[in-house]
């Protein structure tokens, strides 16, 4: 390894270029050479490199109040979940710093229901190739084969079928299962949505069923945990 880079944690195989500037779709190095981003933060980055909307609204924020901790309302965060709850149909918002946080609160809350309302259930449905973050837990849940021998022993109690299957789902639900979770396009597998038909299926096998139903998308780290 590169002396330059020593004190860091070796995580992935990276190159040497140390990135300085970014701007819209364009990354520059320290030597000034200019870089067109197909990546884009691993596809979070939906708005460009410090687009000046997002620049403004932080120098705002910031210079206004910053951290109050979670034990505390504050305007902007009213704000926000009362547009996500007006437009999407959801009831409460629960805010997360990234796509495998939101997943693990998901897990949680399902866990949590299942003790308080289905004697204990805990297990959940989970779908091949799919992918929910790189947290034990959701490491556990995902189904992508390069996870399968890492990090074990996994988290227990999830189940993984073939996606777009309803069949295969079917035939694992039991007494114990307290939800399905699966994203409605599959990223990391290529881009794969969920059929229609296949999601509402879901729908109406988790209600006859007492279960939930978990929609993940860990690209735009969005959860909905949706009632029977």
């Amino acid at each position: 390894m590169n002396t330059r880079f020593s004190s860091i944690m070796p995580i992935t195989n990276r190159p040497e270029t140390r990135f300085v500037e970014g701007k819209g779709v364009w990354l520059m190095d320290e030597m000034g050479r200019r870089y067109l981003d197909f990546m884009q933060g691993w596809a979070v980055n939906t708005l460009g490199h410090s687009p000046k909307v997002v620049v403004d609204a932080i120098a705002e924020q910031a210079g206004r109040l910053m951290n109050i901790g979670p034990a505390f309302y504050n305007e902007p965060m009213v704000a926000l979940a009362d547009q996500i709850t007006a437009h999407s149909g959801l009831d409460e918002v629960f805010f997360a710093n990234s796509g495998a946080e939101a997943n693990e609160g998901a897990i949680k809350l399902a866990r949590k229901w299942g003790t308080k309302q289905k004697n204990g259930a805990f297990e959940i449905v989970t779908m091949q190739n799919g992918f929910h973050g790189r947290t034990l837990a959701t490491m556990s849940a995902s189904g992508k084969p390069q996870f399968e021998l890492l990090f074990e022993p996994k988290v227990p109690g999830f189940i993984k079928v073939p996606f777009n299957d309803i069949g295969a789902v079917e035939a694992v639900i039991g007494e114990q299962t307290v939800a399905v979770m699966l994203e409605l396009i599959q990223g990391e597998a290529g881009v794969i949505p969920a059929d229609l038909d296949f999601v509402q299926q879901l729908r109406e096998l988790t209600s006859t069923n007492n279960c939930l139903l978990t929609l993940t998308a860990m690209d735009s780290e969005a959860k909905a945990v949706s009632p029977r």
